[in-house]
């Protein structure tokens, strides 16, 4: 036993005279002797790789909630969405009962331009079956995805009125573009609409493009939708506040303990915002994070909008990213977000407790702040005053909207989410418009006339709860009674979707709302000058 004691001293003495143990010696060196003595003589083999990692997101972890490190993998993944693009055949789909089904063909896209439809099941890719063997999207997209210009070889079921088809298709991968904006649409003569589902490198781009086309129907005003928008590139959401801010204003700045402040300005004077004079309402809520945070809290600052909804996510934080030669990156905090009046976005946290931090929403439900205003907790030191009218407003962590619409929780019942934990909602709508697609377009020869006119009958719905019950789900008539509204919502907005386009389903949506129906209210009455100018004060809508 002392033979072994020695032998293991000796080993650290030889280790540690390698690293100059005795000058100069630095904290980083423990970390490489450690590692080094783990690899060598630990009982069992070990992946250093792993090891190495796992001594990252340990060091990162005793550091704020959002400083992370992602495998090559992880990189790629979460990377793709903000850059704009990929590379594939171009379809949406869904997953029906272990068969991929197509929602929609990208428009110009490959699967269009060999002539794969909306409603096709592709059951085989490279002549590997996909259908009924219960294989993760994730696993599917990894074979439908793959470098620009090879080529992927997919078999098709076709069903139409009288026969069901099997055809072979050869599609060559191109780009397809990954978009920010959701919907832009006019929701009455005057007023535009437009959401936003991220803050990505095209966003500006598509953002312009969606305005000008408004602006050709006639918009003057715009509700802003940035719910569930958990951010992206600082620099977009800068882009974005140049086509809404005087030029040359700050749109927000940036500072920690090595970074100096740094100044993020609109365009230069000369170039005016497209959006002009005209009013704009932001619907932000709980999930609203980041790059919708900056976009939101310049907009309140200088009193260039109206923010409608709930208390916003709370991140404030800048990453810098750091790639490794092996495609991992870590993503170091190393400054805040302020908002041009120097609010901070952040809210608090404790160092080492990402836990707690990830309960933050939770905690706000439970502690009733998604249902009522007066439950915010404001912190009288962190107030501020709006840049023009002077009204107050506070910091210390997300923007506080200037009219809170409450979380409406009636509908939301345990039987309606059972029924959508099991996937069921859409696999409804994949089976009904499987049914009706021709009958649907038939009867209604606009999206719009869809909306204004389309019903979920009570037979449709009786159809879903049996759909439940064979799935396992014990029938609720209380509850299903009280989801009643939110149901046939839903429904008809994936049927919607599915048989014209993507934003028909926010056409839908929005008319059950809350957050949308006061953000047209207010857009449009008189309630929009008095809150900004601070003759009315922020208040809980009633409107629900």
């Amino acid at each position: 036993m002392r033979k072994k004691i020695l032998t293991m001293i000796g080993v650290g003495m030889a280790l540690a005279g390698t690293m100059v143990w005795a000058r100069g010696y630095q904290p980083l060196d423990k970390l490489r002797m450690a590692e080094a003595v783990i690899a060598q003589y630990y009982v069992d083999t070990v992946n250093e790789n792993k090891l190495v990692e796992d001594g990252i997101r340990g060091m990162l972890k005793e550091l704020d909630p959002h400083s992370a490190y992602s495998t090559p993998e992880e990189t790629r993944e979460m990377n793709e969405p903000l850059q704009g693009n990929f590379s594939g055949i171009g379809i949406t789909f869904n997953m029906n009962r272990d068969t991929l089904y197509v929602i929609q063909t990208v428009s110009g896209g490959p699967s269009e331009r060999v002539g794969v439809l909306a409603g096709d099941r592709i059951i085989a890719v490279n002549d590997t079956s996909i259908a009924g063997v219960k294989m993760k999207n994730s696993d599917i997209m990894k074979r439908l995805r793959g470098p620009k210009g090879t080529d992927v070889n997919v078999k098709v079921l076709r069903k139409s009125r009288s026969t069901t088809d099997t055809i072979d298709f050869r599609i060559t991968r191109a780009d397809i573009p990954i978009k920010s904006v959701d919907a832009a649409y006019m929701v009455d003569k005057t007023t535009g609409f437009l959401r936003l589902n991220k803050f990505a490198a095209d966003t500006p781009e598509e953002v312009k493009t969606a305005v000008k086309s408004l602006k050709a129907q006639g918009m003057e005003n715009l509700i802003l939708d940035l719910t569930d928008n958990g951010g992206g590139y600082l620099n977009a959401a800068v882009d974005l506040l140049a086509e809404i801010l005087e030029p040359q204003s700050l749109a927000v700045y940036t500072e920690g303990r090595q970074s100096p402040r740094y100044n993020h300005i609109t365009w230069p004077s000369g170039r005016e915002p497209m959006l002009g004079k005209g009013r704009i309402v932001v619907m932000v809520n709980q999930y609203s994070a980041s790059a919708s945070e900056i976009t939101t809290g310049a907009i309140q600052d200088y009193d260039r909008g109206v923010v409608v909804g709930r208390r916003t996510f709370g991140k404030g934080l800048v990453q810098r990213p750091v790639p490794f030669p092996d495609g991992s990156m870590m993503r170091l905090t190393i400054a805040h977000y302020y908002t041009p009046t120097g609010r901070d976005i952040q809210k608090p946290y404790t160092k080492g407790e990402g836990d707690n931090y990830d309960k933050d929403i939770l905690d706000r439900f439970n502690h009733g702040e998604l249902m009522h205003r007066d439950s915010i907790k404001f912190d009288e030191e962190k107030k501020v005053r709006t840049l023009k009218s002077e009204r107050t407003i506070y910091g210390g962590g997300g923007i506080t909207p200037d009219v809170f619409v409450p979380l409406d929780t009636t509908a939301n019942t345990k039987y309606y989410r059972d029924v959508m934990a099991k996937g069921l909602y859409n696999r409804y709508a994949i089976s009904y418009v499987d049914k009706h697609r021709r009958d649907v377009k038939k009867q209604y020869r606009s999206a719009d006339n869809f909306v204004r006119q389309f019903t979920v009958t009570p037979e449709m719905l009786q159809e879903l709860y049996d759909m439940a019950t064979e799935e396992g789900v014990k029938f609720d008539k209380e509850g299903a009674k009280l989801s009643e509204p939110l149901m046939s919502m839903v429904v008809k907005g994936l049927i919607g979707r599915d048989i014209f386009e993507d934003q028909t389903y926010y056409k839908v949506f929005n008319g059950y709302d809350p957050i949308f129906r006061n953000a047209l209210r207010v857009i449009n009455s008189d309630e929009y000058d008095e809150l900004l100018s601070g003759k009315k004060e922020p208040y809980e809508s009633k409107d629900n």
